[in-house]
């Protein structure tokens, strides 16, 4: 199986605090990899240091074959969740997320339509991001990762604010897109998300990896 992430020995130390301690982990290609772990544990921090927002003390991450900090700064082809996320208020979803999108150019108006209503929004809708329910800005933000067709998505509680349902939509949303070939970090407090969604399981405690899980692979869809 071929890798898409490969985090090798990586520290990372805050003066005399280590919230990292010598973690390597490979997080294959087209799979679900959960992360789990209390507060604390490391799980945020070895996210953003795989997205190259924090740059590890000691140690390497590779993704897709390129090393993060040497041939790229940030990785290419990767949709992003840490964290809450963060709009402009006074403009409704489909504008903020025209605003994203101008950065990179490469996607059309009809693919920000598709994408917001992909994740169960009005793309139509003129209501602005300030007046979202935290559920609504939840699905934005999933939005947002989504939009320009990555091949990885790093997810740091996605579920946050989500109703049962919403919970039900995104648990489908990312099971398709798994299928379709997508590599997902998935950050989660959730047993049950985890149970459902996750090829492997990694539990962080104290910056250190204490237990990994490869569990049989999953090809369900719900109804």
């Amino acid at each position: 199986m071929e890798a898409a992430i490969k985090v090798e020995n990586i520290t990372k130390k805050f003066g005399e605090t280590t919230v990292l301690d010598g973690i390597s982990l490979t997080f294959d290609k087209n799979k679900i990899h959960g992360l789990i772990g209390r507060n604390g544990s490391g799980k945020t921090m070895l996210l953003k240091c795989i997205c190259g927002f924090v740059i590890p003390t000691t140690g390497t991450i590779y993704v897709n074959g390129m090393q993060i900090g040497k041939d790229l700064d940030v990785p290419e082809s990767v949709g992003i969740i840490i964290e809450a996320p963060s709009f402009l208020p006074n403009y409704d979803g489909y504008t903020n997320l025209k605003f994203l999108a101008a950065i990179n150019n490469i996607i059309s108006k009809e693919q920000i339509y598709a994408v917001i209503e992909k994740v169960g929004l009005d793309p139509k809708s003129k209501r602005p991001v300030g007046k979202y329910s935290l559920g609504m800005r939840q699905r934005l933000g999933i939005a947002q990762a989504l939009m320009e067709d990555p091949d990885i998505l790093i997810l740091d509680e996605p579920m946050n604010g989500l109703d049962n349902q919403g919970v039900a939509d995104i648990r489908k949303l990312l099971l398709e897109l798994r299928n379709q070939g997508k590599t997902i970090i998935l950050a989660s407090h959730g047993k049950e998300d985890i149970e459902i969604l996750c090829d492997t399981v990694h539990e962080l405690d104290r910056g250190k990896v204490i237990n990994s899980i490869i569990k049989e692979r999953k090809d369900i869809l719900f109804n």
